[in-house]
């Protein structure tokens, strides 16, 4: 069994990102792992972006089309979500993980800097999640890696109604833009891959494997 103690430092639970194109299976994999660490009585806390918050809640009307916004804005409402779901007095996950817990969040900055940066320099997205970057980075990334075919199959066999970015030409330049992302910040981030394509309980153990292997130290 997995020792307790290896998932706090000086008192502080770890903070997992789960990162990938729509479609790659990122939410079956945190439910495999908050189950693993269920198991081994490891406290832990999942959450996901864009959050349930009032900016949350803009930001799922819009990528569902029931609001129309400039791409600008839709890269401001989510450095603007990611710094509530910090620091939120009620459900802020840095006040979590300074109580110990660790959390395991669908997606974090990388995506913006994947997502947003097709249609404006991704420098400008880093600058804008820099807060978010400054105040936590996740002790590990993890990169669930899969074709974006897979990934539109996927999303038809799961999906009642298609987001914005949903199309295989724009999961295409995302997938690119998250690698240019990873090479640029590889001195300064913990990113580890996973091939997404295999079966899920294949992925699930892989992502077990290197996620205890990379979150060693903070």
């Amino acid at each position: 069994m997995e020792n307790k103690n290896n998932w706090t430092q000086n008192g502080r639970g770890r903070f997992i990102a789960l990162e990938g194109i729509d479609g790659s299976g990122k939410s079956t994999q945190i439910k495999y792992l908050s189950e693993r660490l269920k198991e081994q009585g490891i406290l832990h806390y999942t959450t996901m972006e864009p959050t349930d918050s009032p900016i949350g809640s803009l930001i799922h009307q819009i990528m569902t089309g029931r609001i129309k916004t400039d791409n600008k804005v839709i890269a401001a409402l989510f450095a603007a979500d990611r710094l509530d779901h910090l620091l939120n007095d009620v459900n802020g996950i840095l006040h979590k993980i300074e109580e110990g817990v660790t959390v395991i969040t669908d997606r974090y900055y990388f995506s913006s800097y994947a997502y947003h940066s097709v249609d404006m320099p991704m420098e400008w997205v880093i600058q804008a999640n820099e807060q978010s970057a400054h105040i936590l980075k996740p002790t590990v990334t993890v990169f669930v890696d899969v074709d974006p075919d897979t990934a539109l199959e996927r999303i038809a066999q799961n999906r009642f109604q298609q987001e914005l970015f949903e199309k295989k030409s724009r999961l295409v330049q995302v997938r690119e833009k998250y690698m240019e992302a990873f090479d640029r910040l590889k001195d300064t981030e913990n990113v580890v891959f996973v091939d997404g394509n295999q079966p899920p309980e294949k992925v699930a153990q892989e992502i077990w494997e290197k996620v205890q292997l990379g979150t060693g130290h903070f």
